[in-house]
């Protein structure tokens, strides 16, 4: 498990940034550079580069399926800052699924339903529970509702949970739970 910091990507190799594996042991590094397919280390799921927060890791292929396939329903959740402030009608039309607009190398495609709860009374941080886990989903959730999300970062997948101890950039060794 990993508190990933922002401006760190999820891929093994970066001409332009900085990777999160740079950031584990080199007995961990080992195990994405030099071990047999099937048995790498890698991420479960991906974080863009501009989110933050828990990070899983594995070499267990099955386990990173399981918590990442949407028809697995398992639950991401984020807190999201937004750069305007939101409206309460938010909390109702994510939960009816949102026609999510096109970017970068995602179409234009139809969102589950997503649960979103006010952390603030200005109405500009926000809890944010989603299943499928779409390439930049939360983002496009807040765009389709005609705002912008200006810092990121997941707290949770399923049943692991983000420590708040776990400082950005850290990274820690972890048990095996029940998804």
């Amino acid at each position: 498990m990993m508190n990933k910091p922002a401006g760190y990507v999820c891929s093994a190799v970066s001409d332009s940034h900085h990777t999160v594996y740079e950031l584990l042991s080199p007995e961990l590094q080992n195990l994405v550079q030099n071990a047999k397919r099937g048995n790498r280390l890698h991420t479960v799921g991906r974080l863009d580069c501009d989110t933050s927060g828990l990070l899983l890791f594995t070499t267990d292929g099955n386990f990173s399926h399981k918590l990442t396939a949407p028809e697995s329903n398992i639950t991401k959740t984020y807190i999201a800052e937004l750069s305007q402030p939101g409206t309460q009608d938010y909390t109702t039309r994510a939960a009816s699924g949102l026609l999510l607009p096109s970017e970068k190398k995602a179409p234009e495609q139809l969102a589950a339903p997503a649960e979103l709860q006010p952390l603030n009374k200005a109405l500009t941080l926000w809890h944010v529970t989603v299943t499928e886990g779409k390439f930049h989903e939360v983002r496009r959730i807040f765009r389709a509702l005609g705002n912008e999300v200006i810092n990121l970062k997941r707290i949770s997948i399923g049943s692991y949970q983000l420590p708040e101890t776990l400082a950005s950039g850290q990274w820690q060794y972890i048990e095996l739970l029940p998804a």
